[in-house]
C-alpha cells in the first residue's frame, strides 16, 4: 500500500477517530503535527454538530476542517465552506410522522444550536456529550429557524425501533442509521459524501490522494470518494463491505496506526 500521494485524511469520530469514552488519543495529536508538516490535510467528519468536534479537537481546531451534522455544515477556522439546511416544511413532515412513535427523541439540529423538546432528563444526559450548544423547546413543529438535520434517539436501537417509520422517506429526504442509537433526516444533498466531495473540489484533491475511516452507514457515501478507504474493526457490516481496507477497533488506535504509517510514508 503505496500511501506517499495522500494529501487529504478525513475522519469520522464517534467509534472511529474517538474511543469509548469519546476522548482523542494524545498519539492522534502527536501524528496530526507530522501530518500538518507534511501539508496534508486533516478533515474531521461527524454527526456530532459543529461545536462538539471542536471541543474534541480544540487544540488543533484552526488548522482543520470540519464537517459537521453529518455533511449538512462544514466549516474551516471561521468561514463557511458549506450549508445545506432541511426545508422548513419537510421538518413538520418528519415531526408528524415521529408523533406516535413510542421512545424516541428528535433533536432539531441548528448552526449554532441544537433544540429539543421538553420532558427528559435521562436523554438530556445522554445529549450533552453530542450536542454542547442546545436549547430547550415546548413545541418543535412551532421552531421556524434555520435547521440542517433532525437526528432521532432511541436508547436501544435505532435500526429496530426508528428507521422502520422513516424508511418510506428516503425517496425524498436522506436517512441515515448514523450509529447505534441514532436516526438522521436531512436534505438529499446532505451527506458526508456531498460535503467531502465540495471540499476535495476547493482544494483540488481526487480520491487517489484522499484517505477515510468510519464505522457506521453514514459514512458510506465519503468512503467511496477514496481510494485508501479503512473500515474500523467494530465498524457496521455494510462499512466494512464498502471499504477497500480494514483497521483496527476504535479502542485500540485504529486510526492511529494508520496514520503512522501514512507520516512515514
Amino acid at each position: 500500500m503505496d500511501l506517499s500521494k495522500v494529501k487529504m485524511v478525513v475522519s469520522d469520530m464517534d467509534g472511529t477517530l474517538l474511543n469509548d469514552n469519546h476522548e482523542v488519543s494524545s498519539r492522534f495529536f502527536e501524528l496530526f503535527e507530522k501530518m500538518k508538516q507534511q501539508g496534508i490535510i486533516f478533515v474531521a467528519a461527524s454527526g456530532r454538530q459543529y461545536h462538539s468536534i471542536v471541543d474534541k479537537l480544540l487544540p488543533i481546531k484552526d488548522d482543520i476542517i470540519v464537517i459537521a451534522e453529518n455533511g449538512g455544515f462544514a466549516m474551516h477556522r471561521n468561514k463557511e465552506l458549506l450549508s445545506t439546511p432541511l426545508p422548513y416544511e419537510d421538518k413538520n413532515t418528519v415531526l408528524d410522522i415521529l408523533q406516535p412513535v413510542d421512545d424516541i427523541y428528535p433533536v432539531l439540529c441548528g448552526k449554532n444550536s441544537a433544540y429539543i423538546k421538553n420532558g427528559s432528563e435521562k436523554f438530556e444526559s445522554k445529549l450533552r456529550e453530542y450536542y454542547t450548544d442546545y436549547k430547550v423547546l415546548e413545541n418543535l413543529k412551532e421552531f421556524d429557524g434555520e435547521i440542517l438535520k433532525i437526528a432521532i434517539y432511541h436508547f436501544e436501537s435505532s435500526e429496530q425501533y426508528i428507521y422502520p417509520n422513516v424508511a418510506h422517506l428516503e425517496d425524498n429526504l436522506k436517512v441515515k442509521v448514523s450509529g447505534e442509537n441514532w436516526v438522521d433526516i436531512s436534505s438529499p444533498n446532505a451527506h458526508k459524501g456531498y460535503a467531502l466531495n465540495k471540499v476535495q473540489e476547493l482544494y483540488n484533491i481526487g480520491p487517489e490522494e484522499t484517505m477515510v475511516f468510519g464505522d457506521y452507514n453514514n459514512d458510506l457515501e465519503m468512503l467511496a470518494l477514496a481510494d485508501f478507504s479503512f473500515a474500523m474493526e467494530n465498524a457496521h457490516p455494510n462499512v466494512k463491505k464498502a471499504a477497500n481496507y480494514l483497521t483496527d477497533s476504535n479502542t485500540n488506535l485504529g486510526v492511529e496506526r494508520i496514520l503512522e504509517k501514512l507520516v512515514t510514508s
